[in-house]
Order: structure tokens, then sequence, then C-alpha cells
């Protein structure tokens, strides 16, 4: 790969992953209600399970979207319904008591939530068809590595965000206000696809 593809895909990956999406939201509210060590494992499992993503859509689920066109619009009504029931979950934990007893999500849990994450999937099916046109296996394997190496830094610091913000939010009240603000946040997320999925 050309130095100057290799610098817009480093480009187009740190833009994608740094600005706000679901992902962040929710490891943003992640930091500020469990802490940085206990977000890690939602960290790794974002990095992860993007990165299969890729390489699965590279190595032919994009054929089935385009063999099966119903598929990916009831995957996007399917990603609409779990994200509002994310964001009512964010919502809710509005105790420290309560938090105390939740658990951040498992590396597992981040990894899978990558299939119903709408801007997961437009990285990928973009990554894919701009930097591994031909779909061959070393395309798209580089392409998966690169946008998981910058992945990683960028959404940490959603995490360090959120930590940082946590001290600042002692108070019930004001944390009940940060998760119903990060729950609002993550269903405005959505409107580009809800928009999209009606045009």
């Amino acid at each position: 790969m050309k130095i100057e593809i290799l610098t817009a895909l480093c480009s187009f990956a740190f833009v994608a992953s740094v600005t706000p999406g679901p992902n962040n939201l929710m490891l943003m509210a992640s930091g500020a209600n469990f802490g940085i060590r206990r977000s890690i494992p939602h960290l790794l499992g974002v990095v992860f399970g993007f990165v299969i993503m890729v390489l699965l859509v590279g190595t032919g689920l994009m054929q089935v979207f385009d063999a099966y066109p119903l598929s990916y619009d009831v995957l996007q009504v399917f990603s609409i319904v779990y994200l509002c029931y994310l964001a009512w979950k964010i919502a809710t934990a509005t105790s420290i008591s309560a938090r105390a007893k939740r658990s951040p999500l498992t590396t597992l849990q981040a990894a899978l939530f990558q299939w119903v994450n709408p801007k997961a999937w437009a990285m990928a099916l973009t990554a894919i068809t701009v930097y591994a046109p031909s779909q061959s296996l070393a395309a798209v394997g580089f392409v998966a590595l690169v946008t998981g190496m910058v992945n990683l830094p960028s959404i940490f610091v959603w995490i360090i965000l959120g930590e940082r913000m946590q001290r600042q939010l002692q108070g019930g009240s004001k944390m009940r206000v940060f998760n119903y603000g990060m729950a609002l946040l993550l269903i405005i997320s959505l409107y580009p696809v809800v928009v999209g999925s009606l045009g």
C-alpha cells in the first residue's frame, strides 16, 4: 500500500473513531460510572469486535447485503431498537448503590455490540469499499489491522474524559443528569440511520 493511501486510511480511521457515536458515548458513560480500569474490557471489545467486523465485511458479508437488501434493512431496525434499549439502561443507572451492583460491558458484549452499531457498520463498509476494493485477504487484513490500531487510542480518550467527569458528578443528582444526557445523545446519534432508512 502506498504511503499516500496509508496516510488517508489512518486519517479516515482516526476521524471516524474519535468523533462521537454510540461506542464513544457508551465508553464515556462507562468511564464516568465505573472508572478507567473497569472500562478496559469494554474498550478492548470495541476494538476486537470492529476488527473482526471489517474482516468479515471484507471477505464476503458485503455480497450478502447486495444479494439480499432486505437483510440490511432488518439489521438497521434491530440496531435502532437495541440502541434505544441501551439508552434506557444508561438513563436508569442513577444511584450509586445500583452502579456498584452493575458491571460495565464485558469484552464479548462490547464486541457483539459492533454488529448493531450503525456507525461501526458505516465505518467498516467505507473502509473496505475505499481502501480494499479488491477485497483480497491481504488488503482486507491490512485495513482491519490499521483501523484497529488507530481505533484503540482514539476511543480510549472517551473513557478518560468520562473518568475525569466522574469527580464532578459525585452528587446523585449530577450523575443522574449526566446519564440522562448520555442516553439522549445516544438516541440523537441514531438520527442519520433513521433518516436514511426512511429516505
